[in-house]
């Protein structure tokens, strides 16, 4: 089956073709660990994931390289805020960092090269571009890279080059995202970077961001590699000057495949501190949400549209993985006799349908109803007492296979029974006795709140109700 993925660079959809024949070269914008990572931040390493799991799930072997961005304005002004030397400020994000990646079940990369680490590949790179005549050292000590010596500088973001200002020069690491000028590949040292700076031969500084990410991608994975991804954000100035600088240094063309993600959302508004709806995923955790539901809110809308993220999603998550857990406990128990050929349609058709969707440019939303679909078959073939132990099995292994991919459904986790406190029984008896009196309102109120507690509430025959936990 042939992957395509939607190329920001040729605005289409095209199929992957490799550098290397089953192998896949990616590169992903990690964090600038000067704070905590923001649910915005990981909608993007979500995304990276999925593409990443998607390409093991076709069989390629994958070779990602993910940056740590550990020197820049940000890092130097609040390590110095803090009274801490560098390596000590950023040490304790690049720390919280692993931890919640793993929260979150993101795959780890192969390489997570920092920036301080690769100084010398960088001043390399920029030498390159001094001899090639692409860059020059400015009155203010600056290396600068000259947009003029580059003919197609803009092709990615498709800037207007003729309404560009002449001679404008751009030191900070990030600019408006209409300025085009001149960017810094090595920034000449000033007070305010205090004991930061390395040797180089245009004197004492230390890297723009920029030079970084070109200079550690092609260490890893070559002059010429096959993707690389980040936020529709990092377009421009990010990814339109690592594709100068790289191209012109080398003349070759430097990424084949470009992919972006849409900006996440949160209560349909930008996220923001002032509004109250700026999350870490600590802030999360801290509310009592798990990380695979997190990770299912964040999975559950193509990567190229905006994600609007609230906490009555994640509500909906808790309880749309309880209803996946109570199927694949209750298969687990089945033992009635059979070939598995009662199952054998329902299987091929989910395999087959979630297959076609994720490799169409990560197309998650028909992948995930092929997900639903094999539970409602599952349930439905169990209830009618057709479905047989080797049924059973061959639906939990596709599961499985799902969860190469969606990272939530924790097939073979131990799900251990729990005391059901007094508060959430007393909640499960005032929901039933206002569905009882026809009350729907009321009774769906009780059950989000039973949710929020972490319990998933079950009718049964004859006006009973079961307890779950989550």
């Amino acid at each position: 089956m042939e992957l395509r993925f939607f190329n920001t660079m040729e605005r289409r959809p095209m199929v992957f073709e490799p550098v290397e024949a089953g192998a896949a070269k990616m590169y992903t914008c990690g964090p600038t660990v000067y704070n905590f990572a923001h649910i915005g931040n990981f909608r993007a390493y979500i995304f990276e994931d999925i593409l990443r799991r998607t390409l093991e799930y076709f069989g390629y072997t994958v070779t990602q390289v993910m940056n740590l961005t550990d020197v820049d304005d940000k890092t130097i002004r609040d390590s110095r805020k803090e009274g801490l030397p560098l390596r000590e400020f950023t040490a304790r994000y690049k720390e919280a960092f692993f931890q919640d990646i793993k929260t979150l079940k993101i795959e780890p990369a192969e390489i997570y090269p920092a920036a301080t680490d690769h100084i010398p590949e960088m001043i390399a790179l920029i030498q390159t571009l001094m001899d090639k005549g692409f860059a020059y050292q400015a009155q203010d000590k600056c290396i600068y890279f000259s947009i003029e010596k580059c003919k197609d500088y803009g092709k990615l973001a498709r800037i207007d080059r003729e309404n560009q200002r002449d001679g404008v020069r751009i030191s900070t690491d990030e600019y408006a995202k209409d300025a085009v000028g001149d960017f810094a590949l090595w920034k000449a040292w000033d007070e305010a970077d205090g004991d930061v700076y390395w040797e180089s031969p245009w004197g004492r500084g230390r890297p723009g961001w920029h030079i970084e990410c070109s200079a550690m991608s092609m260490k890893y994975l070559g002059e010429s590699f096959d993707i690389h991804t980040g936020g529709v954000d990092n377009m421009f100035p990010h990814h339109e000057d690592e594709i100068a600088q790289s191209e012109s240094a080398t003349g070759k063309k430097w990424v084949n495949y470009w992919l972006h993600c849409e900006h996440l959302m949160v209560d349909g508004t930008k996220m923001s501190k002032s509004l109250g709806n700026f999350y870490t995923l600590r802030d999360l955790q801290d509310k009592g949400w798990q990380g695979r539901e997190i990770r299912w809110v964040l999975v559950g809308a193509h990567y190229r549209k905006k994600l609007n993220f609230t906490l009555e999603a994640l509500a909906q998550a808790r309880e749309t993985l309880a209803k996946f857990d109570a199927l694949f406990d209750r298969l687990k128990k089945i033992n009635t006799a059979g070939d598995g050929s009662e199952a054998a349609e329902l299987v091929d058709n989910s395999k087959n349908a979630f297959a076609s969707a994720i490799a169409d440019d990560l197309n998650i939303a028909p992948a995930l109803a092929a997900a639903f679909d094999l539970m409602r078959g599952a349930n439905r073939l169990a209830d009618s007492g057709e479905l047989s132990q080797k049924g059973a099995e061959a639906v939990l292994a596709l599961f499985r296979e799902f969860d190469r991919v969606i990272g939530c459904f924790e097939v073979d986790a131990v799900r251990e029974s729990a005391a059901v406190p007094a508060e959430v029984t007393a909640l499960a008896e005032a929901r039933a006795a206002a569905r009882k009196a026809k009350d729907f309102a009321e009774s769906d109120r009780l059950r989000d709140e039973l949710t929020k507690l972490g319990w998933a509430v079950k009718d049964v025959p004859g006006g009973a109700w079961e307890l779950k936990k989550l």
